[in-house]
């Protein structure tokens, strides 16, 4: 049997994540006014807003301009209250490095910055995290990107060797008790970053086909809005597709043609998932290759089942958003009512 406390202190979190959500999203607003758009009671509102104005979590502002009534009091959600820790692992040309970024809970940047190390490991960044909480000791959530397969807080196959086979996220849980920590696979975080870019507002079909230099190729899926993870977080391993070659050669360290592996790939990831847009990135493609990669898979795929093709190489920008994004959203959306179908 359900405790009935236990549920009248749920339903509260979420009403709380509603006030808070429709607070970050609007700017401003009113007890009214946030009733009317949570579609909670103008009592219940009030409660949650003097609560959270008393955490500091929500801001209280002047009066509202009277139209001829009383005025109301406006509220601002206070994205200072708590901060992220953003950091992205690389392994680029033999060389490791982080990019880190502490950012607010709306997501504006407050400081950025990059190391190269020699070797990193899990040390690196447990030092790393420390000195900066010990500054910042209201971060609330860490967010993570990793050149390798994610699952379940553990990374399998990846190009920073030391942090392969590690329980990261499980060890980074149990030394940060009070912080949520978020541990991403890059591609994924880099495709979640050109989506939003690209749809803003819409639900679409979209893939990331990366052919780095030294590394194997990689790729990333939206389906219908949503991140395609796969049965075991192995989705976009094209390094794995029957390219008939042998795997070691798609490095392309003796000559090879990273046009042809590209149109392979495409041809699968069009024939498989039909997306709208593909977009090509990695430092073994180039721009001039724009025409050849469409020209080759329209030998294959029918005209109209063609999605628009882009090459962007440098995708940093939208990686780093995607990572605070996705960080973010692991505060937001921690209370939510699920429907059972």
């Amino acid at each position: 049997m359900v405790n009935p406390s236990h549920n009248t202190q749920l339903v509260k979190k979420i009403n709380v994540e509603l006030v808070k959500n429709i607070l970050r999203s609007s700017g401003t607003g009113t007890k009214a006014s946030i009733a009317g758009q949570t579609r909670l009671s103008v009592a219940t509102c009030g409660t949650i807003l003097n609560e959270l104005v008393q955490t500091g979590e929500i801001l209280e502002l002047g009066w509202e301009e009277s139209s001829g009534g009383r005025p109301a009091r406006k509220y601002q959600f206070n994205a200072n209250y708590s901060l992220m820790i953003c950091m992205i692992v690389r392994s680029e040309g033999g060389i490791q490095s982080i990019s880190y970024a502490l950012a607010n809970l709306n997501g504006e940047i407050m400081e950025q910055t990059d190391k190269v190390h020699e070797q990193i490991t899990i040390d690196t960044l447990t030092d790393w995290l420390d000195q900066i909480i010990e500054v910042h000791p209201n971060v609330q959530a860490v967010g993570i990107g990793i050149p390798g397969v994610v699952q379940q807080d553990r990374i399998g196959i990846c190009d920073v060797p030391a942090l392969a086979d590690q329980p990261l996220g499980i060890l980074l849980k149990e030394r940060y008790e009070e912080v949520e920590i978020i541990i991403e696979n890059d591609m994924n975080l880099t495709v979640y970053g050109l989506y939003q870019r690209l749809f803003p507002d819409a639900e679409s079909h979209f893939a990331v086909l990366t052919f780095p230099k030294d590394h194997f190729p990689g790729a990333g899926f939206m389906v219908n809005g949503r991140l395609l993870n796969g049965n075991s977080f192995f989705s976009g391993e094209v390094s794995y597709l029957p390219y008939g070659i042998p795997r070691e050669q798609q490095l392309l360290k003796k000559g090879g043609d990273p046009g042809k592996l590209a149109i392979h790939a495409l041809v699968s990831i069009i024939s498989i998932i039909n997306p709208a847009t593909i977009v090509v990135t990695g430092d073994n493609i180039s721009p001039e290759m724009l025409e050849d990669l469409r020209s080759g898979c329209r030998e294959i795929i029918p005209p109209e089942h063609m999605p628009e093709l882009i090459i962007q190489n440098d995708t940093r920008r939208e990686y780093m958003a995607g990572l605070i994004t996705t960080t973010m959203e692991s505060l937001t959306y921690r209370f939510q009512l699920v429907e059972r179908k």
